[in-house]
């Protein structure tokens, strides 16, 4: 018998749980742990509220943890509940799929003014992570701006423009959606350093722009190349450009009040305000023979007194673990670390891809463990006991995944009309819901 580790319940942790699974059946035990009682990662805690299709994903990873021979540990946290080293002495291999859930700083004055939140944590707060529960960002200005050009950002700003009656369907925590409806923010910015071509903006989140109830797109036509520059895009983003160009076409729909404002080769140098954020600095850029953004000395401002990073993430370091401050990343090659030390997702490749991106990468280190530990071979690891028996000792009660259904149940029978559920946002609710 082997037993496997798996740390982190979000997309990189079930599709390596399933692959491990798929490939020793009874021949190994694997064990997803996680922070918190419940599982799913940036599934629950990182994709947009409205966009309930992609969360439908779920339902695959269920019929893994359902599947003989995993389970679920939930309620432990990895580097202080247990360390990665004492895991390695419990189980024959570790693998790290924590996500990267930190914002990237910017690096510019004014960006610990109060009203400057990372989107980590702006998303963080409508999708009900317990850390971020208390974040209140600052809505009681008409501007905003997002300062990135991925779909995160985008989803920043959708949600921003959004009125109450189009989140019906979605499971936005109340919170959020009490504050969202009371938000006087009538314009949002969204900054980036290049043009148009250079977005990391898929053609689904750019088209939803268009059907908003009470906000319009902006984008300006100077900001493009000719048409035939779009030829040497890849397909999904040669789409983009276009649905961008649309935009720029039509122009903004006079009846909507809420603007989306798509401000192009904009770097920004510093954000100022008297005690909050009032303001962002910026800089007309240009795109040099290699496509880098390059300063013009032409300075503006955009006023904006809630402003959203979204330039990147980070995964947080561990103890004892190679880190790549560089790439925000564990150290690896091709996915191992050290000897029966693993990572997936973008623990291992950089905060990049979507939700699929993180299947094969999941298949490709499970292979490699599969090389090194063929299936019939077997160890006298313990395994889930000898890691419980730690946590007892420690006065650490962990969950299961029948105490995930249990809290699933409650936060369903709780949900407004209209909405698939009502998450609890703490740690704290999700134990009383089990009666701890």
């Amino acid at each position: 018998m082997r037993h496997f580790a798996i740390v982190g319940s979000g997309p990189g942790g079930f599709y390596t749980a399933e692959a491990l699974n798929k490939a020793y059946g009874d021949q190994a035990r694997v064990d997803i742990i996680d922070r918190y009682p419940v599982p799913y990662g940036l599934v629950r805690f990182g994709v947009a509220p409205d966009h309930q299709s992609l969360k439908a994903v779920a339902k695959r990873y269920d019929k893994t943890v359902e599947s003989p021979g995993v389970d679920f540990i939930g309620n432990v946290c990895v580097g202080s509940d247990v360390s990665v080293a004492e895991l390695l002495t419990f189980y024959d291999a570790v693998v790290l799929a924590i996500g990267a859930p930190n914002d990237r700083k910017l690096g510019i004055p004014g960006e610990d003014l109060p009203g400057v939140v990372g989107s980590a944590a702006f998303v963080g707060w409508y999708n009900g992570h317990p850390e971020f529960a208390d974040l209140g960002p600052l809505l009681d200005g008409s501007q905003a701006a997002v300062i990135g050009n991925g779909n995160v950002a985008l989803d920043c700003a959708r949600i921003l423009s959004k009125t109450r009656d189009e989140f019906t369907g979605s499971d936005i925590v109340g919170h959020a959606l009490d504050a969202l409806d009371r938000s006087s923010i009538e314009t949002v910015t969204i900054l980036g350093r290049r043009g148009p071509l250079q977005i990391s903006m898929t053609p689904k989140e750019l088209g939803e722009l268009g059907h908003l109830e009470a906000a319009t797109p902006v984008v300006e036509t100077s900001d493009f190349p000719p048409v035939a520059a779009d030829d040497a895009l890849e397909p999904g983003q040669r789409k983009s450009v276009t649905i961008l160009r649309t935009f720029a076409g039509t122009g903004p729909d006079g009846a909507k009040q809420k603007r989306i404002v798509f401000d192009f080769f904009a770097k920004p140098l510093r954000i100022e305000g008297d005690g909050r954020a009032e303001r962002i600095i910026v800089e007309r850029t240009q795109l040099d023979d290699s496509g880098r953004a390059t300063g013009t000395d032409e300075v503006y401002s955009v006023p904006a007194s809630l402003v959203v990073t979204s330039i990147g993430y980070s995964t947080p370091p561990l103890e004892g673990i190679p880190y790549d401050d560089r790439g925000g990343k564990f150290l690896n090659e091709d996915g191992r670390i050290g000897d029966g030390l693993y990572c997936v997702g973008w623990a291992r490749r950089g905060p990049s891809g979507t939700i699929g991106t993180n299947r094969p990468d999941g298949y490709e280190v499970a292979a490699r463990i599969e090389a090194a530990m063929p299936p019939g071979s077997s160890s006298d690891r313990s395994g889930a006991q000898g890691l419980k028996a730690l946590l007892q000792s420690r006065d650490v009660m962990p969950t299961d995944y029948d105490d995930w259904r249990k809290i699933e149940a409650t936060e369903t029978g709780r949900a407004r009309a209209g909405s698939p559920r009502e998450k609890f946002v703490r740690v704290q609710e999700w134990l009383q819901a089990l009666g701890r």
